[in-house]
């Protein structure tokens, strides 16, 4: 919830934190942010896991494209 900025760019990432009992997943990509709440911890942690995952094959298929890897 600090400064995502890295060399000018806003970084991906994922958040897991519990807040008066509830658990809060925040997801950041680029521009966008989303925010989820759980009564569960281990439903928080399989979305945030699912999202983690989501976000890295985000940033892969740009590097397969520019290296030609794509069939």
């Amino acid at each position: 919830m600090d400064d995502l900025k890295l060399n000018g760019t806003v970084n991906r990432c994922v958040e897991v934190v519990e807040a008066c009992g509830e658990w809060f997943v925040r997801v950041v990509d680029g521009d966008e942010e989303l925010t989820r709440s759980f009564e569960l911890e281990s439903f928080a942690l399989v979305f945030a896991e699912g999202q983690r995952m989501r976000l890295v094959r985000a940033a892969l298929v740009p590097r397969i494209h520019e290296f030609g890897l794509s069939q």
